[in-house]
């Protein structure tokens, strides 16, 4: 059992607990080796017996651990020690990208393509790497307080080599792909459908598919098309909109290849947001696949299969891991640890949490804080049958004791709210001194810095490679020294970026130095000056890279320590690094007079501040009378007298404010849902009326401007409702001819069906014409075809012989006698 205090491998001293989920808890742990905060990451000990969970955690630690990359929580160790299983992590202090998204309902285009930028850039090393993290979710991002993008959680990830069915394995159903949901195999492109559902939560602020239950949220993944994100945020650009659209594609076919080409086009609407650079893939023979009753059924089983109240602890341990829950990171929010909100570890969907909480016969456990603390009487208790009962049911009747404690508390808590209040004033009116920061909201790393072509540095001296990278803002680093025919001892012979090739600004240059395979002895030059550290690495055929750090032991001029150090053998031809001292560093408390920066650009505002040895704090706003990228204002405002280090806040102008409004499509809505979602817009509306063949009473036919259409803020939208189908009555056809019939069905609206003939004519006259016809005497839908029965062909009957006279015969006369 972990305790406070307590040490783990002699080296990781716990200091507090700061989450918990299911089936780990982390503490902040300090690591006395290298003197930095970590995390510790410990199984519970309900599951230490479990081989198959100890499996889990380790694989977890694995899958991490194979990865080093600023866009990921680093994993450091991993050991067990009497029993206790753990996973030494990087603390990052910040907050979740879902609470990031909570507080500022939808984020800025720029703010959410750089978050996107970052968070691919970790899963492209990742993938890189062989390994799909198939849960990426806002809850798995952390945003630092530096702004710093890491993605957490590789508790479900599994290598690509492996090829294992997803079923056992669905991360969180509002940004798992179709081929998750479906129980298939998923590969990188499942985390790249899982990040366009992210981007689309980032600008829009709601997720594209959302249901009741896990089921129909994953039946809508495989079926629905995805709403493009314009219609809820018409800001967001078209490079932008088909970017995201790409990367949620049901088929993986027609999803980015990988990550890079992702990043490529996220860095390219920076740059050209209103162009449509995204280029469609429409694979050979693709084919719409609809899912069958089967496949759904197997949803159903693999995202609804809980445990039964009868179930013992093992089956729920198992359903819990084995299937929706299985990367369960174990981090949850803990309300004592504000600042560690990425250890929240949500599902979206809390019933999954509570139902296998219950199905264990562990009680929930609930916590107030502060201000649950002072709400005594509002607080929940569960009866002996897991059910929540409010105390208010029995009375409200306290224990003593606790009533005493409940009061003082609330009376300590309150003196503290008092006290914070005071503290933020003082801050708001400027008695605490310059803030660097305005709040405790991040600012998120800006990823499209300047780029700079490589130049090259093939056959140079580290020195002279040195001095031409500075001069771009770019870095260098030794790689190896190694033979080479081609060029001399101490010249460059590879470099990790061809020359030619447009990197970032600060990008570290890898090269690779010639050597003659010979060794040499690191001579102990500690105490020595540059000019004779420098001249005695020289004389061993050594290059010198020095930097300067202030040093209150060591003399201003004189080395402080070499890397590699005295003694180390290296080949000839290396570069060692020399440190040497700028002396003590001193407090520089001279006034410095605030540039002005209204005007220019933001590139300029930042020379000049940190020219003036001033930092900068910036933000935007829009303008309609500066243009986009200048400088709206400042403060403290020009010419006024600050101390070095001092923060100058100034804002961007953003332009002017777009306040068009994308029309959206109202097709087959309400009268009154239509009317509300076009209010909602800032639209006035015009409502009318029409017949509709098409669609039913009610429900809206169309709308002027049309779906698709952008207008101003506040113009009118028309909006046509259907009435219906038209009824007609059926003319009176009665002894018309079949020509005269079709020209009175065509005046009434209605259309000559088919003709039948029937009776025969008992007259001349009557021969065809009509003596009846369907729906005679009714009103039907306009546009109906009427059938016609005709008489036949009159035909005279035949003459009666007249007998004769004389004969009584036939034709003669009968003679009597």
């Amino acid at each position: 059992m972990v305790r406070i205090g307590m040490f783990l491998g002699d080296r990781y001293e716990i200091l507090e607990k700061i989450g918990s989920g299911g089936m780990a808890e982390v503490f902040k742990g300090k690591d006395h080796k290298l003197n930095r905060f970590v995390a510790v990451k410990v199984l519970k000990d309900e599951f230490v017996e479990d081989k198959n969970f100890v499996r889990k955690f380790k694989e977890e630690a694995q899958a991490a651990a194979a990865l080093a990359h600023p866009n990921i929580v680093n994993v450091y160790d991993v050991g067990d020690e009497q029993n206790i299983f753990y996973i030494v992590m990087e603390l990052v202090e910040g907050i979740t990208l879902k609470t990031y998204i909570e507080k500022k309902g939808r984020l800025t285009v720029k703010e959410a393509t750089s978050i996107a930028i970052q968070v691919a850039s970790g899963l492209e090393i990742a993938h890189n790497n062989q390994i799909v993290h198939r849960d990426i979710k806002p809850q798995n991002i952390i945003i630092s307080r530096e702004g710093k993008v890491k993605v957490t959680d590789f508790g479900i990830a599994k290598s690509v080599s492996s090829n294992t069915n997803t079923a056992d394995a669905m991360g969180s159903v509002h940004y798992t792909s179709p081929e998750q949901a479906r129980g298939g195999y998923s590969d990188a492109k499942s985390d790249i459908y899982s990040l366009g559902i992210v981007m689309y939560e980032m600008v829009t602020g709601r997720v594209p598919f959302d249901g009741e239950t896990t089921v129909v949220v994953a039946v809508k993944h495989l079926q629905e098309d995805i709403v493009s994100p314009r219609v809820y945020a018409s800001d967001v650009p078209v490079s932008l909109e088909h970017i995201i659209l790409k990367c949620t594609e049901k088929s993986p076919d027609r999803r980015y290849a990988n990550v890079a080409e992702l990043i490529a086009d996220l860095k390219q609407s920076l740059l050209t947001p209103d162009v449509n650079f995204v280029k469609e893939i429409v694979p050979d023979g693709a084919k719409t696949v609809a899912i069958t009753r089967d496949e759904i059924s197997k949803i159903k089983r693999e995202t609804g299969r809980i445990p039964t109240a009868a179930a013992d602890e093992a089956e729920a341990k198992y359903a819990y891991l084995d299937h929706l829950n299985a990367g369960d990171d174990g981090f949850e929010d803990d309300e004592d640890y504000e600042d560690d909100e990425e250890y929240d570890d949500d599902y979206e969907d809390e019933e999954y949490d509570e139902d296998i909480t219950e199905r264990r016969g562990r009680k929930a456990e609930k916590k107030g804080g502060i201000f649950g603390f002072l709400k005594g009487s509002d607080k929940k208790k569960q009866d002996p049958e897991g059910e929540e009962e409010d105390d208010d049911e029995d009375g409200g009747i306290l224990d003593p004791k606790l009533e005493k404690i409940m009061t003082i508390g609330g009376i300590v808590a309150a003196v503290i709210i008092v006290i914070i209040f005071i503290v933020i004033i003082s801050k708001v009116l400027g008695f605490g001194g310059s803030s660097k920061k305005d709040n405790n909201e991040p600012q998120i790393e800006d990823v499209l810095d300047e780029n700079v072509e490589v130049p090259n540095l093939l056959g140079m001296s580290y020195t002279e490679a040195k001095e031409e990278l500075n001069k771009l803002g770019l870095g260098i680093k030794l790689g190896e020294t190694r033979s080479s025919d081609e060029y001399e001892a101490g010249q460059i012979i590879s470099q990790s970026e061809e020359s030619g090739t447009e990197v970032d600004k600060n990008t570290t240059i890898v090269v690779d130095i010639c050597g003659d395979g010979e060794k040499v002895t690191v001579p102990d030059v500690t105490g020595y000056t540059q000019a004779k550290a420098e001249s005695a690495l020289k004389e061993l055929g050594l290059t010198a890279d020095v930097s300067e750090v202030y040093s209150d032991d060591v003399a201003a001029g004189k080395v402080i320590s070499t890397s590699p150090a005295f003694g180390k053998k290296i080949d000839k031809s290396s570069v060692v690094k020399v440190i040497v001292s700028k002396g003590k560093e001193e407090e520089d408390e001279k006034e410095i007079e605030v540039p002005t920066l209204t005007g220019k650009t933001e590139a300029k505002a930042k020379e000049l501040l940190k020219a003036a040895g001033l930092s900068a704090g910036a933000s935007q706003d829009y303008s309609d009378t500066v243009e986009e990228g200048s400088i709206i204002s400042q403060s403290p405002e020009a010419g006024k007298k600050v101390t070095k280090d001092t923060v100058v806040k100034y804002v961007v102008s953003k332009g002017k404010k777009n306040t068009d409004v994308y029309i959206g499509n109202y097709s087959g809505m309400s009268e009154s849902e239509a009317t509300s979602k076009a209010q909602g817009k800032g639209l006035k509306v015009v409502v009318d009326y029409e017949y509709s063949s098409s669609v039913s009473s009610g429900l809206v036919t169309r709308t002027e401007p049309g779906n698709g259409s952008t207008v101003s803020s506040g113009s009118t939208l028309k909006i046509w409702v259907s009435k219906g189908v038209e009824k007609v009555n059926v003319p009176d056809l009665s002894g018309m001819t079949a020509s005269q019939a079709q020209s009175a069905l065509s005046s009434a609206g209605l259309t000559l069906g088919g003709t039948t003939v029937g009776n025969a004519a008992s007259s001349a006259g009557d021969s065809n014409r009509i003596y009846d016809w369907s729906s005679k005497g009714s009103s039907v839908a306009k546009g109906t075809a009427i059938n016609i029965t005709v008489y036949g062909a009159y035909v005279e009957p035949t003459p009666t012989p007249t007998p004769d006279p004389g004969t009584g015969g036939e034709g003669g006369s009968t003679q009597a006698n």
